[in-house]
């Protein structure tokens, strides 16, 4: 029999409740801050929590807590929080936001009042800076709502947040936390707030959309990374980025190369590289093995597989790999709902494709690969050639697509990119969501437009109907 769900208690309710007294008396008493103030209080909790020591110690305390992730190489995660500072700075939040002249458009911007921030358990020292410097930049208050698994690794992060508010004269109720985290406390949370951010699983977003209230969202991720011909430029780059987007944190991202889509031509030299790279190519009998441990019955991922290291996995699927293997590669040649190493892996695994003949070929391939699942999400292409990559383009249900780049280090913004620096990626209707935009400052904001009149913009008749301009054909009197 299914579990009964839980239901929301007289002492949480009013654990809340009081929560948010306390947001809402913060936010109003920084509603009326200039920009230099805000940027300021910015720079202060940025520095604290991203500042190389603290960082360390919070993201290495997620990983003990959770017993999730990479610990030696989750604290290069902080490059994040460094970006979105890079972001907020250059960004206003205060009074006038953007003026489009011609247009006769002011724009101004204003804060929501409080935002409800839930954390993944795989974040727990990431998500609470990343989210809470854009809601902070526009003058709102955040009530975090963190997973029981790493729930004190996410508290002392908002500790050392809060200590930056205090030092630069600012509320330290500004950022607040749930103590007790349930699911019923979160989604309680996200009924009452103005504005939800939800980064985590399907059930948490589903929840997020369901609370009343505004809410961005994330879909599922299955990134997918096509190599064409023009890959053997440079396979050595090509299979470099693969390890580097795949090995961060133990491939647990929703962008880290779930698939690879390769054309037969350098598709072995491909393959060479990868193994170069730290790849350890699994045999027929490795495969099923990985396939048993990895699935379930009815084809979900198994949890204790998630955001491990490729050694733990291989011995939990009955065999060993060398210790100076990354990341465990199995080729595959079916697609379909029925097939799982087409689908999501979060984990240092990846599915290995091939595909012969023209480009057209490879986009039949991978939308296939897209109807199992990540519709909405990502799907980069390696090539130098720029009409596969306007091909890949027009083609793929996706919102966003990384040429030449490591996926997981790129889709979310980077130091070598323009996309926005985020920790919460939307995926659009494709992905059930609201917006397939990197969730930035402009989605903490409220935006006042001022229209000012502007000389006559009307197009005549024959302009704007064209072709059917007097076409009496189509008049039906």
């Amino acid at each position: 029999m299914a579990k009964a769900p839980k239901v929301l208690s007289a002492e949480e309710k009013q654990k809340v409740d009081e929560l948010f007294v306390r947001a809402r008396a913060a936010q109003a008493q920084i509603e009326n801050l200039d920009q230099e103030t805000v940027d300021r209080a910015v720079q202060a909790v940025a520095w604290a929590a991203a500042n190389e020591k603290t960082f360390t110690r919070l993201a290495q305390m997620g990983v003990d807590e959770s017993g999730l992730g990479d610990r030696a190489g989750r604290p290069y995660k902080r490059a994040k929080i460094i970006g979105i500072l890079r972001d907020c700075l250059r960004e206003k939040s205060v009074g006038i936001i953007e003026e489009i002249p011609e247009k006769g458009i002011v724009k101004y911007g204003k804060p929501v009042g409080v935002v409800a921030c839930l954390i993944p358990t795989t974040n727990p020292a990431l998500t609470p800076p990343t989210n809470g410097l854009y809601s902070l930049k526009a003058r709102n208050a955040t009530i975090f709502a963190p997973h029981p698994r790493s729930k004190q690794t996410t508290f002392e992060t908002i500790a050392v947040m809060r200590a930056a508010l205090k030092k630069v004269g600012l509320p330290e109720d500004l950022f607040l936390c749930i103590d007790q985290p349930s699911i019923p406390s979160s989604q309680y949370l996200m009924s009452q707030a103005d504005l939800s951010i939800a980064t985590g699983g399907p059930a948490m977003v589903k929840a997020a959309y369901s609370s009343g209230k505004p809410a961005y969202g994330v879909g599922a991720g299955n990134a997918t990374m096509c190599f064409d011909e023009t890959t053997a430029q440079d396979v050595k780059t090509a299979a470099m980025n693969v390890r580097l987007s795949k090995t961060a944190d133990y491939g647990s991202g929703c962008s880290a190369d779930g698939n690879l889509m390769i054309h037969d031509s350098v598709y072995a030299a491909m393959l060479e590289a990868l193994q170069a790279e730290g790849g350890y190519l699994c045999n027929a009998d490795e495969k099923a093995k990985l396939t048993k441990v990895l699935w379930d019955d009815e084809l979900h991922r198994t949890i204790d597989t998630i955001a491990c290291s490729a050694q733990s996995i291989a011995e939990k699927a009955g065999f060993r790999i060398p210790e100076d293997r990354c990341m465990l590669l199995c080729e595959e040649d079916n697609i379909g709902p029925e097939y799982p190493w087409c689908k999501e892996k979060m984990a240092p695994i990846i599915g290995v494709f091939k595909y012969s003949g023209t480009y057209d070929k490879a986009i039949e391939r991978l939308q296939e690969i897209y109807k199992v699942g990540g519709r909405g999400h990502s799907c980069g292409i390696y090539s130098f050639n720029d009409e596969h990559i306007h091909m890949h383009a027009l083609a793929m249900p996706v919102s966003r697509i990384m040429v030449r780049q490591p996926q997981s280090k790129a889709n979310s913004g980077s130091l070598t990119n323009g996309m926005p620096m985020t920790s919460s990626m939307g995926c659009g209707v494709w992905g059930g969501n609201i917006t397939n935009e990197n969730v930035h400052l402009k989605h903490y904001m409220n935006v006042t437009w001022v229209s000012r009149p502007i000389p006559e913009d009307r197009p005549s008749d024959q302009e704007l109907f064209g072709e059917f301009y007097n076409d009496e054909t189509l008049v039906f009197p």
